[in-house]
C-alpha cells in the first residue's frame, strides 16, 4: 500500500507523500501541519455581523510542505448563488421566530426589501436568520424599523446575542396566540352548529361571526403582505374567497374554509419543524453559559458570547464545549458523536484541540479557548447550512419560476370563469362567482412551491445523520445522477498512516543510513516522511541536523548532513546519473512490485540503500466499492503512486485505477471522464481541490476541517467512506420524492380545477385541494427522514 505525492515537489520516493495534509487533523477543523488552511471569519454577536473568508494553499508551483518555505493561495470554493458581499459593517443579522415554511422566508424578504436604506435581504430558513445589508452603517432607528416591519408581517425578530431560551419563549408566546385563534374559531363553529339545531334562523349570523373573527388576522396580514410586495399571497386569496362566500350566503362554507386553512398551516409548520429538527439540535449543542476560570483561579458563570481566544473555561462531565478549545489536562475523553457520528468517546491529550459541541465524558476539565465568536466548528457547519439554502437544485429553481406566473395566470382564469358564462351565455352570476372563488383557492401555489424544498430539506437533514454536509439542493440533485466515483488513494481508500516496512542497507550501517535520511526529512508533515522519522526514533537513532534542505520537484528531497549531500528519491524517478547495482535494483524493484512505496537513499551519487513503506487499506474500502457496484456506480482510483503499487491495491478492491498522477494529472483524468459520465471525486486534502472542482461533484473527507468544509460540494464530518453509497442512495430517493411531490401537487390541482369548473366540487374541496395537497407532499417528504445509519430504508 504505497504512498505518492499530491504535488510535484513532494514526490520524494514519489516523494512517498501523497498527502500534503496530515492524518492527524482534528475534528475541530483546525488540523495540524503546515497544510492546515487558514480561515478568517468573524461574527459580531451583538450586531450579528457575519462574514467568512478562507485561504487554502493548493501549492501550484510545487512548493509546499516539503520545502517548508512557500505556500500559495488557492481560490476558495465557488458558489452558484449570489453572496452577501457588501461592507461587513453595514450588515445586521437577527434571529427570526414564527417561520413555518420556505414561503414564509419569501414573504419576509419581500417585506424588508421595501424599506428605505436596505440594499439586500436574505432570510435563511434553515437556521432562522434574517441578514440585512444597509447602504450605510445602520442606525438604531433603521434597525428598529426592520424589526417593526418583520413583526407586522408576522415574524418577530430576536437579537442573535439573546439566549436561546428567550427566543424559544417568544416563539411559544406567538404559537399560543395563533393556536388560540384556531381553537376559538373551532369553538364558535361548534357552538354555532349546536345552536342552529334550536334556532336555525341564527345559524347564518353565527357562522358569519365566526368567519369574521377568523378573517381579521388573515386579512390584516394579507394587506401587509400586499403593501410589502406579495399581493398574491395565500392570505389574500383566502380572504377574497371567504368574503365572496359570505356575500353569496355560504356562511358555513366560509367558516369551514378558514378552519381547514388554519389546520393546513399547522400541519405545514409541524412538518417543517420536523425537517429542521436536526439543525436545531446542532445549534443546541452550544450552551448559553459557561464557567470561566480567571487568572487568580476564581470561577464565574459568563455568557458564551463573551468568550475570547485565550480564555480558560471549565467543563464538568456531561457538559459541552461552547467553543473550539485546547485541553489543559493530561488526558480526558470526549464524545464527538454529535459532530462526527463516532459513537465511541475519543481520548484527547494535553494540548490537543477539541471542537465546540464535544461532550466531556469522564472528568472535569479545563481548556483554553482558541476560536473567535462565530468561528467554531459548529459555527462553520451552520454557515454551510445557511449557504446551502441559496444553492437550490435546478428543479427547485424551475418550480420557483413556474409558480411566479402560475398564480397570476390562475387568477386571470378565475376572473374569466366568473365573467364569461354570465355575460355570454346568460348563466347565473352567483353560481359562477362561487366557482370562480373555488378556482381562486386552487390557484394558490403553496403545495407546488413547498413540494421541492420540503423534500430537499428532509434529504439534507437525513444526510446529516450519516455525517454528510451537503451544500444545497443543487449538490443533492447532482449526486443523485452520479455514474462514477473517483477516489484519491491515500487517506481515502487507505488509512493515511503509512509505516516503514523495509530498510535495506547496501553500504555501511543501517542506523547510520536512517539517521542521514531522517535528518533531511525531519520537520516535514507528510505522512511518509513522518513515518521515516518515527522509525528512526523507535530504533533510538540519533538524528543529526541538516543544512540546505530542498526539494526536487516531482522527484525527492536532498540536503547536506555532516558535509555529505544526502538525497532521498523515488525509485521510479531516478535520473541517468543515479545508478544502482543490478542486484540492488532487483531487490528494490521486488519491494515496489509487492505494493510498497520505495525510496532510494544516495550519499553524494552513490546508492547506499532503500526504505519501503506500506499504507494499509481501510477495512471498509472493499465493501464500499462493492456497494457502489451494486447500485450501478463504477469506481476509479487516482493516485500519484507508482503503477505497481497502485495495481496491487486496485486489484484487491476490484476497481479501475490511474497511477503516477500529479495534481494536474488528476484534473485531466476527471475532465476526460466527465466528458462521457457524471463523476464524483472523493478526496481529503487541499491538493485534491482542483480535481474535486473539475468533477460533477466533490466529496471531501475529514473531521470537519476547513478544507473539507470549504472546498467540496459535500463534506463528510468523519473518515468513513462506507457512508458514500448510503448518501448517494439517499440523494436518489430525494429526487424521486421531489418528482412524486410535483406530480401530486400539479395532479390534484388539475383534477379539482376541472371538477370545480364543472360544478362538482366547491369551496371546501378547493381548500382541501390546497391545504390537503400541501400536507400530502410534506408528509411524503418527511418519509426521507427515516433514512439514517440505524434505520431500515
Amino acid at each position: 500500500m504505497s504512498h505518492s505525492c499530491k504535488s510535484g515537489h513532494c514526490q520524494q520516493a514519489n516523494h512517498h507523500h501523497e498527502k500534503h495534509q496530515t492524518a492527524e487533523v482534528t475534528s475541530s477543523g483546525a488540523g495540524g501541519g503546515c497544510c492546515n488552511p487558514k480561515s478568517d471569519a468573524s461574527v459580531d454577536t451583538a450586531q450579528g455581523c457575519h462574514a467568512t473568508t478562507v485561504e487554502d494553499s493548493d501549492d501550484p508551483e510545487g512548493h509546499g510542505c516539503c520545502d517548508h518555505s512557500h505556500s500559495s493561495q488557492a481560490p476558495t470554493a465557488s458558489n452558484d448563488h449570489q453572496e452577501l458581499s457588501v461592507n461587513e459593517s453595514n450588515t445586521y443579522t437577527w434571529r427570526v421566530t414564527n417561520m413555518d415554511c420556505p414561503s414564509c422566508a419569501g414573504k419576509l424578504e419581500a417585506a424588508i426589501n421595501g424599506l428605505d436604506d436596505v440594499t439586500q435581504v436574505n432570510v435563511r430558513f434553515a437556521t432562522e436568520k434574517l441578514v440585512v445589508i444597509f447602504n450605510a452603517l445602520p442606525t438604531d432607528a433603521q434597525r428598529e424599523q426592520v424589526a417593526n416591519r418583520a413583526k407586522k408581517t408576522g415574524f418577530p425578530l430576536v437579537e442573535l446575542s439573546a439566549p436561546s431560551s428567550i427566543t424559544e419563549t417568544k416563539s411559544v408566546a406567538m404559537r399560543i396566540k395563533e393556536e388560540g385563534i384556531l381553537l376559538s374559531l373551532i369553538a364558535i363553529m361548534a357552538l354555532s352548529g349546536l345552536l342552529s339545531l334550536w334556532r336555525p334562523d341564527l345559524s347564518p349570523w353565527l357562522f358569519s361571526a365566526a368567519t369574521v373573527i377568523g378573517l381579521i388576522p388573515i386579512v390584516k396580514k394579507a394587506v401587509i403582505l400586499a403593501r410589502s410586495g406579495s399581493p398574491f399571497s395565500i392570505e389574500m386569496l383566502m380572504s377574497i374567497a371567504a368574503l365572496g362566500a359570505l356575500y353569496l350566503g355560504e356562511t358555513v362554507e366560509a367558516a369551514m374554509v378558514l378552519v381547514l386553512f388554519l389546520i393546513g398551516e399547522r400541519l405545514e409548520g409541524y412538518a417543517s419543524a420536523k425537517a429542521r429538527a436536526g439543525i436545531k439540535s446542532l445549534m443546541a449543542l452550544v450552551p448559553d453559559v459557561v464557567v470561566k476560570v480567571a487568572t487568580d483561579g476564581t470561577r464565574e458563570d459568563v455568557p458564551v458570547s463573551s468568550l475570547q481566544p485565550g480564555d480558560t473555561i471549565e467543563i464538568s462531565p456531561g457538559g459541552r464545549l461552547p467553543a473550539d478549545a485546547t485541553l489543559l489536562a493530561q488526558s480526558a475523553s470526549f464524545d464527538l458523536s454529535a459532530l462526527t457520528g463516532e459513537s465511541i468517546p475519543v481520548e484527547k491529550r494535553v494540548g490537543e484541540k477539541i471542537p465546540a459541541g464535544a461532550l466531556a465524558v469522564d472528568q472535569r476539565v479545563e481548556l483554553i479557548v482558541f476560536s473567535k465568536q462565530g468561528e467554531s466548528a459548529i459555527d462553520r457547519i451552520l454557515t454551510l447550512i445557511e449557504d446551502a439554502e441559496s444553492r437550490r437544485a435546478p428543479v427547485e429553481r424551475f418550480i420557483d419560476r413556474f409558480s411566479r406566473w402560475y398564480t397570476p395566470l390562475m387568477i386571470l382564469i378565475a376572473a374569466l370563469i366568473v365573467v364569461i358564462p354570465p355575460l355570454l351565455f346568460g348563466e347565473s352570476w352567483d353560481v359562477w362567482i362561487y366557482r370562480g372563488l373555488a378556482l381562486l383557492l386552487i390557484a394558490c401555489p403553496c403545495a407546488l412551491v413547498i413540494s421541492t424544498p420540503a423534500a430537499m430539506t428532509s434529504g439534507l437533514a437525513a444526510a446529516a445523520k450519516y455525517g454528510a454536509l451537503i451544500k444545497g439542493g443543487a449538490a443533492l440533485e447532482a449526486l443523485s445522477r452520479v455514474e462514477w466515483v473517483a477516489f484519491d488513494k491515500t487517506g481515502t481508500l487507505t488509512q493515511g498512516k503509512p509505516v516503514v516496512t523495509d530498510v535495506l542497507c547496501w553500504q555501511g550501517e543501517t542506523h547510520h543510513m536512517l539517521a542521514q535520511a531522517a535528518a533531511i526529512e525531519i520537520g516535514s508533515h507528510h505522512p511518509l516522511a513522518k513515518a521515516l522519522v518515527e522509525e528512526a526514533q523507535r530504533l533510538h537513532v540519533v538524528i543529526p541536523s541538516a543544512q540546505n534542505v530542498h526539494t526536487q520537484s516531482g522527484r525527492g528531497v536532498s540536503g547536506v548532513v555532516h558535509g555529505e549531500e544526502i538525497t532521498v528519491v523515488a525509485l521510479d524517478k531516478l535520473n541517468a546519473n543515479q545508478f544502482i547495482q543490478p542486484d540492488n535494483a532487483a531487490s528494490a524493484q521486488q519491494l515496489a512490485e509487492s505494493g510498497k512505496t520505495v525510496a532510494v537513499i544516495f550519499v553524494e551519487s552513490e546508492a547506499i540503500g532503500v526504505v519501503a513503506w506500506r499504507d494499509e487499506l481501510r477495512q471498509t474500502a472493499a465493501m464500499t466499492v462493492d456497494r457502489l457496484n451494486g447500485i450501478g456506480i463504477q469506481s476509479l482510483m487516482l493516485t500519484g503512486d507508482n503503477p505497481n503499487a497502485a495495481a496491487g491495491l486496485a486489484n484487491a478492491l476490484n476497481m479501475e485505477y490511474q497511477a503516477g498522477l500529479m495534481p494536474e494529472g488528476k484534473v485531466n483524468a476527471i475532465n476526460e471522464l466527465a466528458t462521457r459520465s457524471r463523476v464524483a471525486m472523493v478526496g481529503d486534502g487541499i491538493n485534491d481541490a482542483p480535481a474535486m472542482k473539475a468533477a460533477t461533484i466533490g466529496i471531501a473527507m475529514g473531521s470537519g476541517t476547513d478544507v473539507a468544509l470549504e472546498t467540496a460540494d459535500i463534506a463528510l464530518s468523519h473518515n468513513r467512506i462506507e457512508t458514500i453509497p448510503d448518501v448517494i442512495t439517499l440523494a436518489r430517493a430525494t429526487m424521486a420524492n421531489v418528482r412524486q411531490n410535483v406530480a401530486l401537487a400539479i395532479g390534484l390541482k388539475a383534477i379539482f380545477l376541472v371538477t370545480t369548473v364543472l360544478g362538482f366540487t366547491g369551496l371546501w374541496v378547493a381548500v382541501l385541494a390546497d391545504s390537503g395537497a400541501t400536507a400530502i407532499v410534506t408528509v411524503n417528504a418527511l418519509r426521507l427522514l427515516r433514512h439514517g445509519p440505524n434505520s431500515s430504508k
